[in-house]
């Protein structure tokens, strides 16, 4: 059976959220946010491992607050981050010796579910990178340099993404290995996401694939005070 890998992210400090602890820590129903992502993958059947990304001062919190008192024993490697996101996820590819699939996930996204997971698995098998998102519910419009509306994107084609992002191993690790080559560089590369990275190193069209409106990202206080009630409405 195919090996499949779990790469979360949580070394981002979470400005956003004017916390003196990054957004990832803080709590739902008692437990940091980083803990459900990694309970997620944790107890999903067909993830063999997760490798969790983290602050380089935050290693040994996560080892013994999060992996060891929750028994995450899938989690086999704690690795340090980087400035950016995408170094980050260079971190954690780099933390993975043997693999045909990686799911990359935000650690700030609590709510993913073994559902999510399974639509996602099926899609990187057949279509070999994928994102999963929902499609959006409000009107989008693309405004100009100026701040006035410039057009107005159909609805039904504009998603939302999200994470998990899943890719066959060696195809995203070539790709930001190229990436990673053109920073080196010097060239300026703006790349919010990993779709992004395969969009731009290779010729692999990314599927898009459903998640869920409750896979959201902690980013915002009033973020969490949703994902409490989320939180509260799973325990029932």
């Amino acid at each position: 059976m195919a090996k499949q890998v779990a790469i979360v992210l949580s070394a981002g400090r979470g400005t956003r959220m004017n916390t003196a602890v990054s957004k990832q820590y803080l709590l739902i129903q008692g437990k940091p946010v980083i803990y459900y992502s990694l309970k997620a993958f944790q107890e999903c059947p067909f993830i063999d491992e997760i490798v969790l990304v983290t602050g380089k001062a935050e290693m040994d919190y996560c080892r013994k607050e999060i992996v060891e008192k929750y028994h995450l024993d899938k989690v086999t490697k704690i690795t340090a981050g980087g400035a950016q996101r995408y170094h980050s996820v260079y971190c954690g590819l780099k933390a993975i010796s043997d693999c045909d699939y990686v799911y990359i996930h935000d650690g700030a996204r609590p709510f993913v579910d073994e559902e999510i997971l399974e639509r996602a698995q099926k899609a990187v098998e057949i279509y070999g990178a994928c994102v999963v998102g929902m499609p959006v519910k409000d009107t989008i419009k693309i405004s100009d340099d100026s701040g006035f509306a410039e057009s107005t994107p159909e609805r039904s084609k504009v998603w939302q993404i999200q994470t998990p992002q899943v890719f066959e191993f060696l195809l995203v690790k070539k790709c930001y290995e190229k990436l990673m080559a053109e920073l080196e560089e010097g060239k300026e590369i703006a790349v919010t996401d990993d779709a992004m990275v395969v969009e731009r190193e290779s010729d692999v069209k990314v599927r898009l694939t459903e998640g869920s409106y409750t896979n959201m990202k902690i980013t915002t206080p009033e973020d969490l005070l949703l994902a409490e009630v989320f939180a509260s409405r799973e325990k029932e």
